[in-house]
């Protein structure tokens, strides 16, 4: 099963956290960070680098219902 990642550009600092903990789902760009694929694979490291970020620009989501970040 998947997820997918959403990442708000508006809020996004680039610090670069999701991309430490998952650099082969997500990427650093000169300005925002981005997922590499809309589809993530559902793994507590997805979810980490959610929980993670300062500016809480990450959204993961099961269908309808949000997954992370955890509250």
């Amino acid at each position: 099963m998947t997820w997918k990642a959403e990442i708000d550009g508006s809020r996004c600092m680039a610090s670069g956290m999701c991309a430490g903990i998952a650099p082969d789902l997500f990427a650093l760009d000169a300005e925002h960070a981005r997922p590499l694929a809309e589809e993530v694979p559902e793994e507590e490291r997805v979810l980490d680098a959610a929980d993670s970020c300062p500016a809480l620009a990450i959204t993961i989501r099961d269908g309808a219902t949000t997954v992370g970040p955890r509250p």
